[in-house]
């Protein structure tokens, strides 16, 4: 039986089918989609190996289904569940493909209804995400770039932490700009407002290479853990009564845009998202909320 803990690597000559089958599916992946689905094959491999099943040969759908009803009874929310399937039926799926089974037995399993209330990212309103950057200024000047990053550029969690300072030294058509590789290894240039570079460079100081946004305390690079901490402890001092992530700022970064007007094409080239569509579902501002993009001084 194949170890739950530790799906890679393993000896070649001594692999398991299901070893097999995982590390091919592994390999497709890198960064933090390589770690999130790593870490669901992992938690399906345990399952398996407490209830005597080998993880790939001889599986049925009703093991797939009793495996998710399992996730549910340990208290996961149905978003979350399905979350922690992708990975599992993913790895059938192209075991599948390679002929190391004969049916995909997920392919079929039923998973919970989501409602759409509950996918929404807990955003920020205009007010809040202003109040959110002029604290975040407050506490250091490495929450104060991040904040901006989120808020502003609305980069992800592990966007902001891989920005360094050379990735914003180059300036195009009179404008500073922002060199990253984001999703998928797809290379982006995104154009930095004066409000964003003024805080990028307090946080550089005299330093003219390296990671921009260190831990304050130690002065080592943050990673994306470090990013979440900072931005719960940004959401604490500004008085936000709700969990706040970075997905959220780049939530609030989208819908702010939207709903001021933007049209749907550059909201679309702010997310860097393949398909407008995907950039739609941000446009979630109460027809309440105060119109106007989030600035400061």
């Amino acid at each position: 039986m194949s170890s739950p803990t530790n799906l890679l690597p393993f000896q070649p000559g001594a692999m398991t089918t299901a070893q097999l089958a995982a590390v091919s599916y592994l390999a497709r992946y890198s960064g933090h989609t390589h770690v999130l689905y790593a870490y669901q094959l992992r938690e399906w491999f345990a399952w398996c190996e407490g209830s005597g099943l080998d993880p790939l040969v001889g599986i049925q759908r009703a093991h797939v289904e009793l495996y998710i009803r399992g996730l549910g009874d340990r208290g996961l929310m149905d978003s979350t569940v399905v979350t922690m399937m992708h990975g599992v039926r993913g790895f059938f799926r192209f075991a599948h493909i390679d002929g190391l089974i004969a049916a995909d037995p997920a392919v079929y399993a039923r998973l919970p209804k989501i409602h759409r209330d509950e996918t929404r990212t807990q955003g920020l309103d205009r007010l809040e995400l202003i109040r959110f950057l002029q604290v975040a200024q407050t506490l250091t000047v490495h929450h104060g770039a991040l904040a901006y990053l989120l808020g502003i550029n609305a980069l992800r969690a592990s966007e902001a932490a891989a920005v360094r300072i050379e990735d914003y030294a180059d300036t195009l058509r009179g404008h500073r700009v922002l060199h990253l590789v984001g999703k998928g290894n797809k290379p982006a240039t995104m154009p930095l407002t004066v409000p964003v570079l003024r805080v990028l460079e307090a946080c550089r100081g005299q330093r003219t290479s390296g990671p921009l946004v260190l831990r304050p305390v130690s002065g080592q690079p943050i990673d994306r853990r470090d990013v979440y901490r900072m931005v719960a402890r940004i959401a604490t001092a500004a008085q936000i009564p709700r969990h706040i992530s970075p997905h959220s700022l780049r939530h609030a970064a989208i819908t702010n845009a939207l709903d001021a007007g933007v049209p749907l094409r550059d909201a679309q080239i702010l997310a860097r998202h393949a398909d407008p569509r995907t950039t739609e579902h941000y446009d979630r501002a109460p027809a309440a909320t105060s119109t106007g993009t989030a600035s400061t001084s």
